[in-house]
């Protein structure tokens, strides 16, 4: 098959485990409160359950990320990470009890772990200038599973029947369907998947001529130059350790030289079992201790603890002030969906514009206004029903309109400031510091939903906390890579 066309594939198969992840979080999040309520669960059980999906997740990431690493491939890591969402949503769909229901979470999330190897393949695989656009088409996909996630749930709320031993109902439902979908996906993955980095080693790209021909390999993207080096090399364009050297001119047609002598052949490479570990010289301490990466973390951790405890408050608010049910809740869920896609879209327009830290300030700022109209009219809705519902609707507006800002930024920036080549496994620590934000947001909401005074106003003091270390480090959130090629550049002119 033509390496373009798989390239496609490959591409198109990413974003339809995107989606898919989208789509199982927006049919399961609209109906488990009262699929709790229906096992005799305890309030706070709501907030266990949404937060045992991240503590796997959390765990798994960098394993997967680091799995990744090490071989250089990500079809077997995704193939097997779809085998606990396959067995997490069927015992979901099952749903005896309460503690098999939290435990079909736990199951599901060990499968969100593969995110992280297939953050670190985009990494690999696209050019920085690129990398924030890319990012925002695959958040962009997840996103639209959020959109299509709520129209599937107002189908599947429509299921009485029985399936052998098993119930079938609006609340059993979504799980037996994304135990569908996800079988369906494996199949995706099996042949329409590639591990695209082995398929384009032998490319060129123009770079550094003190760059490995590893490194080539490893930093390619996919907007690059798509012709295929020959797999021999002259001698005289091929120095020590694949250093590009350049012919002599006053060399005559028989190989000989009249000033200077013969170059020596290259040694020979290393058996591919004797090659450096990509994690050989590595140091958790110097990798992510360092002031920029230690901002984008806290701004992925601030962002989604905010975001997770006000989903979580979002559906017992709307039940205790307008009665909404599970249809109510799944197309207020939708129509979010639809300004989030559209958010994603402008941003990756103005990624192409503006810098990422640029458009990482913007987000927060959007975030820090949405916090202060929900501290000032979510805590104690003001007015009559229509007044509330007013309130109601702009405070969610402004919450989910800067999510995509500060979403793209971030990761586009995070993959820039850390290794290239330990890149799965900064990219699972990265996922693993917003699993964490997404256990303690859902459990810190799920006991305060009597006291959003509370609940709100540390939300705003980390908000606060953010816009400090943004502000202080805002010099330093740029690519160093790009600082170091030019200086490069410029001692060798």
């Amino acid at each position: 098959m033509d390496p373009r066309r798989k390239k496609k594939l490959t591409y198109g198969t990413i974003g339809l485990i995107f989606l898919l992840s989208g789509v199982e979080y927006a049919v399961i999040l609209p109906t488990i409160w009262r699929y709790l309520q229906t096992l005799d669960a305890q309030p706070y059980f709501l907030g266990l359950s949404l937060s045992a999906f991240s503590l796997t997740g959390l765990l798994s990431g960098p394993l997967f990320g680091h799995w990744s690493d090490r071989t250089r491939t990500t079809k077997k890591i995704i193939l097997f990470a779809n085998i606990f969402e396959i067995a997490g949503n069927f015992m979901y769909f099952m749903g005896f009890s309460k503690w098999l229901l939290l435990s079909s979470r736990l199951v599901a999330g060990i499968g969100t772990g593969a995110g992280s190897s297939i953050f670190g393949f985009l990494t690999r695989s696209t050019a920085p200038e690129d990398r924030a656009t890319v990012f925002a088409a695959v958040m962009a996909c997840r996103q639209a599973g959020l959109l299509i996630g709520p129209a599937c749930n107002i189908f599947l709320r429509l299921c009485n029947f029985h399936l052998g031993p098993f119930v079938v109902n609006k609340y059993t439902a979504p799980g037996l369907f994304m135990c569908l979908m996800w079988i369906l996906l494996q199949l995706a993955v099996a042949f329409m998947y590639w591990d695209l980095p082995q398929l384009e080693r032998m490319k060129t790209r123009g770079c550094s001529t003190n760059t490995s021909r590893e490194e080539e390999e490893d930093e390619h993207g996919p907007g690059e130059d798509d012709e295929e080096k020959p797999l021999m090399v002259s001698q005289e364009l091929v120095g020590s350790y694949g250093a590009v050297v350049m012919p002599n001119p006053q060399r005559n047609h028989s190989g000989a030289s009249n000033h200077t002598p013969p170059l020596p052949a290259p040694p020979p490479p290393p058996p591919p079992e004797t090659q450096g570990s990509p994690f050989r010289n590595f140091s958790i301490y110097k990798e992510f201790l360092r002031e920029e990466v230690v901002v984008l973390l806290a701004a992925q951790f601030i962002t989604l603890f905010n975001q997770t405890a006000l989903e979580t408050m979002v559906t017992p608010l709307t039940q205790k002030y307008f009665g909404y049910g599970e249809l109510e809740n799944s197309v207020m869920y939708c129509l979010c969906g639809v300004e989030v896609i559209g958010g994603f879209l402008f941003v990756r327009w103005l990624s192409r514009r503006a810098s990422e830290r640029v458009v990482l300030a913007i987000g927060l700022a959007i975030c820090i206004i949405s916090g202060v109209w929900c501290l000032v009219f979510l805590a104690k809705p003001l007015g009559d029903f229509p007044w509330q519902l007013t309130e109601f609707i702009i405070g969610v507006f402004l919450q989910v309109l800067g999510l995509p800002f500060v979403a793209v930024a971030q990761v586009s920036l995070f993959s820039k400031i850390t290794a290239e080549k330990t890149q799965g496994f900064s990219q699972g620590v990265r996922r693993s510091v917003g699993g964490l934000a997404t256990i303690l947001g859902p459990v810190w909401a799920g006991g305060l939903t009597e006291n959003i005074y509370i609940m709100l106003g540390v939300m705003m003091a980390l908000l606060a906390l953010l816009t400090v270390m943004l502000a202080f480090s805002y010099g330093r959130l740029v690519e160093p890579a790009a600082e170091e090629q030019g200086d490069s550049q410029e001692s060798s002119d």
